[in-house]
């Protein structure tokens, strides 16, 4: 069926089998696990575009310049490929289409933790800073059926969004917006979420962003940072391997409270909570001053 090797596809099968991937049963079958489960297609909690993004040869090749990168202190992905991971993607059309499923796919999981721990029943409008194909702001949305929606990306990503927004009921009540967060954000919000957005980038071009928020934001509006905590020593392995991930790839970094505080108080913010969710990412909830 998948036109392997037997004895080769054994091995490799029996190795996840090791790390709970899959169970291996008598007679060289395999059965698959709730991990398993994740990868395969058409699942709600589906990982699999996420990890085909992940495997492609260019993601494979900036990892291949970490050695430089720690040496340096130099983003991996542009020394290697010479150009950022937002430019690649815009010239690779089906690169940037991968990396936005796998966006898709990867946020599903956590938007259920994060609407599980976070209310969000007393904002009348929700502007997605960043929201690549909307699926926040769709989970947002369809739990609060007379709340609106800002979707706020780029023009290429954004017009994508559509399928993702009509699937899940919500396209009527959600405006599509393109542009870049570091010339404006859409004003007239009551709320402003910005998901792995700040993460992507060094605390320059992050303050910019946020401060082109609180520019856009009236005085009642709150700015909700959805990101992982960085934690403290020898804790957090995933969220630390994340941060190896923000150097070699978009340039950015993971930060712990202390550090975001930091980012708000520069940009015009003071935090008022932060809310943690079941998994690894938390609210930060900020108002502007």
């Amino acid at each position: 069926a998948t036109g392997c090797h037997p004895g080769s596809l054994y091995r490799l099968l029996r190795a996840l089998a090791s790390i709970g991937v899959y169970e291996e049963l008598p007679d060289r079958r395999f059965g698959t696990t709730p991990l398993g489960e994740t990868l395969e297609s058409g699942r709600s909690d589906s990982l699999a575009p996420w990890a085909e993004h992940t495997s492609r040869p260019y993601v494979r090749e900036a990892w291949a310049g970490l050695l430089d990168s720690v040496r340096t202190g130099e983003n991996a992905f542009a020394r290697v490929h010479g150009q950022s991971v937002w430019e690649y993607r815009a010239e690779h059309p089906d690169e940037g289409a991968l990396f936005d499923a796998g966006m898709v796919s990867f946020a599903a999981t956590a938007a259920r933790q994060v609407l599980d721990a976070y209310d969000f029943t007393g904002f009348g409008t929700v502007v997605d800073v960043g929201g690549g194909h909307g699926g926040l702001l769709a989970a947002i949305l369809s739990r609060n059926p007379a709340q609106r929606g800002v979707l706020f990306d780029q023009s290429h990503v954004v017009d994508g969004a559509s399928a993702v927004l009509r699937a899940r009921g919500v396209e009527n009540r959600c405006q599509l917006v393109a542009g870049s967060f570091f010339d404006t954000v859409p004003s007239g919000g009551d709320a402003y979420v910005l998901k792995s957005i700040v993460h992507d980038w060094e605390d320059a071009e992050a303050l910019t962003i946020l401060r082109n928020c609180r520019g856009a934001m009236n005085g009642s509006a709150l700015l909700l940072l959805v990101e992982r905590d960085l934690g403290e020593a020898n804790q957090n392995p995933a969220v630390k391997f994340s941060d190896l991930n923000m150097f070699v790839a978009p340039g950015g970094r993971e930060r712990t409270q202390e550090e975001y505080d930091a980012l708000l108080s520069a940009s015009g913010f003071r935090r008022t909570r932060t809310v943690h969710t079941a998994g690894d990412v938390m609210v930060i909830e900020a108002a502007p001053v």
